[in-house]
């Protein structure tokens, strides 16, 4: 059983191909750049790396070309012999809380949730219409990246704001990264050999964007990001939490209409905003020179990471396992440090050998005397649609 997993982003298609009950993965790739003249196009499979430049117009473009490509090398007949295709979806608002076959009602569910993920749902639906024209009659799933954060209380996901906001407007918490926080937190009970229904544990998902979330007993009960991915950790570009007042005084005193406003806390804030780049390996080579700025943007990204972890442990009441993820979380072992140093108050201690070392798999950085577990885990978002799609349909 052959099922695809597309990730489907405004200019960029990734894939994996799985096989299934195995789960070995077969392939990965990405075409980059789709509309823009020249799209890179990276393959790997069978410990093969296979790099090309395709003129791709649009994503459906991008899916012919992979449908000529893969037979050439190898990998797949054609796209009618899968036997599913997953779809990362960011937003599932209330209505999508578990893996769900796609139709055309879906479709309209989420297109309709588009003003709740203007810079991430259009693209999703993108690549599902595109497959679902090449493909028509292979199954097709939708794993939502909110669906995970289900079991949050409702303390945990109602703001203070009037309710009709929420009953009428679906003003909440809805939370994202889920797929990763569900990846990661099932990867660490596998590691230990425990059960997850006994585990309390945090994981940051730390990179370009960036959350943290509670798990209980394998369940979500508090995640950073709100109604939209905005809200929260201090990430590559997004400011994280603000007051909201701010919005307000950037209208009335400085001009900003809403629309630039949303721009401006998107794309030209966090790490960007505060030392002009969004890269942390760049930032921490520059606070190696001495530079205040890059200095400043690591700090106020640290403290706002202690804060979350150190808020969550209260909620937690025990807290086992922190769990460090993403981009940022399993390539800085500077930030893994300061985080752990932050949150000394805790018992937690880190192993320093371990934390700096090269290997990029799994392994635990803690010291033997620490109270609460530190781990590194890469994420596998794209594995656990897999899982996800093969669940429902079998």
């Amino acid at each position: 059983m052959n099922i695809l997993i597309l990730n489907a982003g405004s200019s960029s298609l990734k894939f994996s191909l799985f096989a299934f009950p195995s789960g070995r993965r077969l392939a990965r790739g990405v075409i980059e750049r789709i509309g823009e003249g020249e799209s890179p196009v990276h393959i790997f499979y069978d410990q093969h790396r296979a790099e090309y430049r395709e003129s791709v117009t649009d994503h459906r473009e991008a899916l012919e070309y992979l449908e000529r490509l893969l037979p050439r090398l190898g990998i797949l007949e054609r796209f009618d012999s899968l036997s599913a295709v997953g779809h990362r979806v960011v937003h599932g608002g209330e209505r999508f809380v578990e893996p769900t076959r796609i139709d055309e009602e879906v479709i309209e569910a989420i297109r309709s949730l588009v003003p709740l993920a203007p810079l991430h749902n259009p693209a999703n639906l993108l690549g599902i219409e595109a497959m679902r024209a090449l493909a028509p009659g292979v199954p097709q799933v939708a794993v939502f990246d909110t669906a995970f954060h289900r079991t949050v209380p409702p303390e945990g996901y109602r703001y203070a704001v009037p309710d009709e906001w929420y009953e009428r407007y679906g003003v909440r918490r809805y939370g994202f990264h889920g797929i990763s926080h569900a990846y990661v937190s099932r990867e660490y009970a596998r590691l230990r050999d425990v059960t997850l229904k006994n585990i309390n544990m945090i994981t940051l998902h730390l990179g370009n964007g960036a959350s943290a979330c509670a798990v209980a007993g394998g369940e979500s009960v508090a995640t950073s990001m709100g109604m939209t991915p905005l809200e929260g950790l201090v990430m590559g570009t997004r400011s994280g939490d603000l007051d909201p007042g701010i919005h307000f005084y950037m209208h009335r005193y400085v001009g900003l209409d809403p629309a630039q406003i949303d721009r401006i806390l998107n794309h030209e804030s966090g790490l960007k905003g505060l030392c002009g780049t969004n890269d942390m390996r760049e930032i921490e080579r520059r606070m190696g020179e001495g530079d205040p700025a890059a200095k400043r943007a690591f700090d106020i990204f640290v403290r706002r990471l202690i804060r979350y972890v150190g808020g969550y442990a209260a909620l937690l009441g025990r807290l086992d396992a922190i769990v460090f993820t993403g981009g940022i979380g399993e390539h800085s072992a500077a930030v893994r440090e300061a985080v752990a140093e932050g949150l000394g108050i805790l018992g937690v201690r880190i192993d320093g050998e371990a934390n700096r070392s090269s290997d990029t798999g799994s392994r635990p950085i803690h010291a033997a005397k620490s109270a609460v577990e530190l781990w590194v885990i890469p994420t596998d978002e794209e594995r656990q649609i897999a899982r996800e799609t093969y669940r429902l349909l079998s």
